[in-house]
């Protein structure tokens, strides 16, 4: 059996793993029992009753975060030229086409969301196998493949992030940073689960929402009570 440290079992002592605490209470202890030093990321993830092999029950879409991840979101525009200027007023960290996608075929992937327009997807879409794995596949459904360019980059860069449920029907997402006070904490997990109710398939059986989980990049899981998507 593995010994818990002493740092641990300090963590360990400020909450019980098995109880269900309310959102607020939640957002108040992952950042008591976040102790590392740098400002670590806060993830919720949302188990749901949902079986995403069925395409009438796979829940996806995106949603702006009142306050932002806090992360300094990289993205990469692949657009024509026409398009770049919008997308470097917007903040955009990479913009350009042919030059990118010789990069991304080469292997280089450092960046956190990648936008591109309609009209250049045909080329986009020879990189399904390198940007699909990684989850940086534009789609039209979360708004990256868009004549919006400029709004496109804003509203990534202000807090919009995209969500699918995995293999399992668990939604991941980040929703803010340890150095962000209770309220922001509680607002942004509030605007994804509400986002998440709005999506709920006509198919789905029983309670939607089965558990509901919030931790830090280092710290254990909190439970928070699925009550929480629906108050």
């Amino acid at each position: 059996m593995a010994k818990v440290s002493k740092k641990r079992k300090e963590v360990l002592s400020k909450f019980d793993e098995q109880n269900q605490y309310s959102l607020a209470d939640a957002s108040g202890l992952i950042k008591e029992i976040s102790t590392a030093k740098f400002d670590e990321s806060i993830d919720l993830a949302v188990r749901l009753s949902v079986d995403p092999r069925k395409a009438n029950q796979m829940v996806r879409g995106t949603v702006s975060l009142p306050h932002g991840t806090g992360k300094d979101v990289k993205v990469l525009v692949l657009c024509t030229p026409d398009k770049e200027q919008e997308a470097k007023d917007n903040g955009a960290d990479y913009v350009g086409l042919d030059e990118f996608i010789t990069k991304i075929k080469g292997g280089w992937t450092d960046v956190d969301v990648i936008i591109t327009m309609p009209s250049v997807m045909g080329k986009v879409g020879a990189l399904g196998r390198i940007l699909g794995p990684r989850g940086l596949m534009p789609n039209p459904k979360t708004g990256t493949v868009t004549m919006e360019i400029g709004k496109a980059v804003k509203d990534v860069k202000a807090g919009k992030i995209d969500f699918r449920a995995d293999k399992f029907g668990i939604i991941h997402a980040a929703i803010g940073k340890v150095s962000f006070d209770k309220t922001m904490i509680i607002e942004n997990a509030t605007e994804l689960l509400q986002t998440l109710i709005k999506l709920k398939p006509a198919a789905a059986k029983g309670a939607y929402v089965r558990s509901i989980t919030m931790s830090s990049t280092m710290s254990p899981g909190i439970k928070v009570e699925p009550k929480a998507a629906t108050a």
